[in-house]
């Protein structure tokens, strides 16, 4: 593991893994003088090469270097510096500060409102109660048990569809993402190499060139790496893998970074083979030959243009190449080396594609329906990206590369991003920043890593997502964690998160409107009438009773249609949903008032009888008036809620009718009430369901949505 930052001055066939800062998989070499022609070559530090970076590890080779940068000055602490940060306030906790701005300032207002037009008609100590009751009553006494019940009734629902809430406020971000950046290997892609083709230097496919690549990847004895396993995988999907009994291996010629082949010698008893494969211009390098339609011949510059151009083909097909080459012309030698890679016949070409999850197309087809786009970010190559990406239904019009980026203000890269899905060759800092200026335009964005350089992204989106495989740095920074790295998995998660949302958001809406409603109408019952409408004790034990019959709203059911699309918070909607909702509550209340006062005679001496058919009325009233609220759909005909949300409404409504006759009842001022009274305190709540799905209707007219 390399300490610092260092500035490489000797080595010898040096190579070096910067999966961690790159994401790419392939060693690069280092050296004490650089290949580069001109600073215009260096796309990304990562391209420096005389520098060895912090954090990246020696895979061959052997070096003395100068060090440069130590720690928090490196480029690997640059990224970690983006982590001491903290992750910056998510969509969510920014609405609740925003609510409950909202809610001091109506008591404020309210408070001094209240003893004012009350002060001169009753006691100083009355008035003040009262006006503290009515503050009191304006504010959803029970949202933090709500919130933390939603959210965790939330959580309990996804970790049913295989996604691990760690931070309990990411939920509703989760739900409210509407761009997810991820990467491409092991989420649009199986993650694993798979031979594709196996063609003649003409492009046709060829037994003989698989032939030889899995005599070469069945008997070399190094560590097997994935296209070794793929050829011999591939080759016993063609019963292929009976031919390493008729040859015996001789000799071989290990695997290096600077030659970047492998070479074997078998022999099958009547001839003796050397046969090599690796990167394409390296094995051009050694061959003289071409095996060609039957035929050996001598390469020319023009077949080798052409071969160069078909691989070129190859490789815009998302495959990536190795060639395979063979020497018969090896009698006498008895102790193989390098030198004896020469001279060779090129036999063909296999090729290897990282294939698309059959699940792949299916679940961004999904994502893009719920309203969620897809930006693919990755350390790959253009080709390759390109090539899955056109697989699994992400537009690749447009590609930019990470060198582009590095050279563009922020504004100039954010209106490239507006119609732009793909962006390759990032280095981990560029990752952040296109999450940070997406977060910036107004966007809820969602990122998707589980490697270290994914770390300062996971941090700057509003919710980071990684998978229980994933390093530990990309799960500590992570707010969910899927259990299988499945963007259809990523989706129901999502959604889950959408239906804890409405759920939260239904309280919320219905509490602040009733209780706004509630408020006003008392306010100005307080200024008409010789007496209060209700008392301060009263007032408190009925919001009590309808916020405790809305503790069933983490359970309720969600409108299918609810779940199209995201949804994010929305003051202003919340606003416009109280002073008109609110108002439309009040309008009954007055009414049930003026029956009271005009139609059963109700007077002064009669006032606790009046405060008591107001107590019942209000329970049964907002309780009601919770179904009319929950959906913008027809209650009890288009949409029904959970069996909690029925159950608790109608027995919250029975107690209400019952306390007056209780203890409790006469301990807080109440009476008992002639059955006369239910024409009240329950046909005025339905008359409201029938006028409120009315002004319902003319709210979604208006502004567009209901919750």
């Amino acid at each position: 593991m390399i300490p610092a930052d260092i500035r490489i001055i000797e080595e010898k066939d040096l190579h070096v893994g910067q999966s961690t800062l790159t994401g790419e998989s392939e060693p690069v070499k280092k050296l004490s003088t650089s290949t580069l022609s001109s600073i215009n070559d260096i796309k990304d530090v990562s391209d420096l090469d005389t520098i060895c970076f912090m954090g990246t590890n020696v895979v061959s080779g052997s070096a003395k270097g100068v060090v440069i940068k130590t720690a928090n000055d490196t480029y690997f602490g640059k990224i970690a510096g983006v982590l001491e940060h903290g992750k910056p306030k998510t969509a969510f906790q920014k609405g609740i500060e925003n609510i409950s701005k909202l809610l001091i300032r109506f008591m404020l207002v309210m408070i001094p409102i209240t003893f004012l037009v009350n002060v001169w008609k009753h006691s100083v100590l009355i008035t003040f109660t009262f006006s503290v009751a009515i503050a009191i009553g304006i504010t959803p006494l029970l949202l933090p048990v709500i919130l933390s019940s939603s959210l965790a009734k939330g959580a309990i629902r996804m970790s049913k569809k295989k996604t691990i809430v760690k931070k309990m406020d990411s939920i509703q971000s989760f739900g409210a993402m509407n761009i997810l950046c991820t990467d491409k290997t092991g989420t649009l892609t199986k993650d694993e190499i798979v031979l594709q083709k196996y063609l003649d230097v003409n492009g046709n496919e060829n037994y003989g060139v698989l032939k030889h690549a899995f005599l070469n990847a069945y008997f070399q004895t190094g560590l097997k790496g994935n296209i070794d396993t793929a050829i011999i995988d591939k080759a016993n999907e063609m019963d292929m893998d009976n031919i390493s009994t008729n040859y015996k291996k001789i000799d071989e010629i290990p695997f290096d970074f600077s030659r970047r082949r492998l070479s074997i010698v078998v022999s099958d008893g009547t001839k003796t083979q050397l046969i090599t494969k690796g990167a394409v211009e390296e094995i051009l390098s050694i061959c003289t030959l071409v095996y060609d339609n039957g035929n050996v011949t001598e390469i020319t510059p023009k077949i080798k243009e052409n071969i160069r151009n078909f691989t070129k083909k190859l490789n815009s097909d998302g495959l990536r190449v190795i060639a395979v080459c063979q020497k018969n012309d090896i009698s006498g030698i008895s102790n193989f080396s390098v030198k004896d890679e020469s001279k060779m016949v090129l036999m063909g070409f296999i090729g290897f594609l990282d294939p698309p999850k059959e699940s792949a197309k299916q679940a961004i087809d999904r994502l893009n329906e719920k309203g969620i786009r897809v930006i693919v970010l990755t350390g790959d190559n253009e080709y390759v990206t390109k090539c899955i990406c056109d697989k699994v239904g992400i537009n690749s019009s447009r590609i930019i590369s990470g060198n582009k980026i590095s050279k563009l203000p922020d504004m100039a890269l954010l209106r490239l991003l507006y119609d732009t899905n793909i962006l390759v060759k990032l280095s981990p800092i560029e990752k952040a920043r296109i999450v940070r200026l997406l977060k910036e335009a107004g966007n809820v964005v969602g990122y998707m890593g589980d490697g270290i350089n994914d770390s300062p992204s996971l941090t700057n989106a509003d919710v980071g997502i990684s998978v229980d495989t994933a390093v530990d740095i990309a799960k500590e920074t992570s707010d969910i964690i899927l259990l299988e790295k499945d963007l259809n998995v990523l989706l129901d998660g999502a959604i889950e998160g959408r239906k804890t949302f409405a759920n939260l958001l239904k309280y919320i809406k219905m509490a602040v409107s009733f209780n706004f409603g509630e408020v006003l109408s008392v306010l100005i019952a307080s200024i008409v009438l010789p007496f209060l409408p209700i008392t301060p004790i009263q007032l408190l034990v009925q919001s009590l009773l309808y916020d405790f019959g809305q503790l069933s709203l983490p359970f309720d059911n969600v409108d299918a249609e609810y779940v199209t699309k995201p949804r994010k918070w929305n003051l202003k909607d919340l606003r416009n949903f109280m002073f008109f909702m609110g108002p439309t509550s009040s309008i009954f209340d007055l009414m049930v008032f003026a029956s009271l006062w005009f139609g059963f005679g109700l007077r002064l001496p009669e006032s606790a009888l009046f405060q008591t058919i107001w107590f019942s009325y209000g329970v049964v009233s907002n309780l009601i008036g919770l179904h009319i609220i929950r959906t913008a759909k027809m209650p009890f005909v288009q949409s029904n809620a959970s069996t909690p949300v029925y159950a608790t409404s109608i027995l919250l409504s029975i107690v209400a009718l019952i306390v007056p006759f209780t203890f409790i009842g006469k301990w807080i001022g109440l009476v008992p009430f002639a059955p006369i009274y239910l024409v009240v305190i329950i046909g005025f709540p339905i008359l409201y369901c029938f006028i409120a799905s009315f002004v319902k209707k003319l709210y979604i007219r208006k502004y567009g949505e209901w919750i």
